[in-house]
């Protein structure tokens, strides 16, 4: 797995970014009509096969097994809807999102890709219920996840990463800290480095 996982709310910011050095990009679309979201996706899928990027659809799994994606993200609230057994027959990898004991265990006995802890720090992007959850709570997850890939995710920076690496994550999502960056694709190449 991948240790730098940028995450982008926009196929334009996925093309911008992916040439940076991202290896591994979620496309997380909040609020579009299906035909944009068909758009987007179909986008960013034949972008990221031509630059050997692998791409995750976040929540919209129905529209990523119809346009042949292989990899989604689903919440806890998605997993309910999703249909599991179908993603599965179309080989269809997924990381899922964990906040609680009970969601990681859930979410392990679906036998995913990778699971998803967050946020790890004070995040901007969203009001959370939950706090911060430290990198205890880190290597406490990555202790019962085993062999399955822990991704870290909430106010992660370069900075961070040491201690987030240290504490068992074996890949780092990031959102706000490269959305946000005076020169994203600048932030995004010191990202690339610092996850090498």
């Amino acid at each position: 797995m991948q240790r730098f996982y940028l995450i982008v709310g926009h196929v334009g910011r996925l093309e911008l970014l992916v040439p940076q050095g991202a290896k591994l990009v979620q496309l997380r679309i909040k609020d579009a009509p299906e035909a944009e979201l068909r758009r987007q996706i179909a986008r960013a899928r034949d972008f990221c096969a031509v630059h050997d990027a692998q791409l995750v659809i976040n929540d919209h799994w129905e529209i990523a097994l119809d346009l042949n994606c292989n990899f989604v993200h689903l919440g806890q609230e998605d997993m309910a809807q999703a249909d599991f057994a179908a993603l599965r027959r179309a080989e269809v990898r997924y990381g899922l999102s964990t906040h609680d004991e009970a969601e990681l265990e859930r979410a392990l006995s679906h036998d995913p890709a990778y699971v998803a802890l967050g946020p790890v720090y004070p995040t901007l992007l969203k009001q959370m219920k939950w706090a911060p959850q430290g990198l205890a709570r880190v290597s406490r997850w990555k202790a019962q996840a085993g062999a399955t890939p822990l991704v870290a995710i909430g106010g992660l920076t370069p900075e961070r990463l040491p201690g987030v690496f240290a504490a068992g994550a074996d890949s780092a999502a990031v959102v706000t800290d490269i959305q946000q960056a005076e020169d994203p694709e600048a932030r995004c190449r010191q990202w690339a480095k610092a996850c090498a």
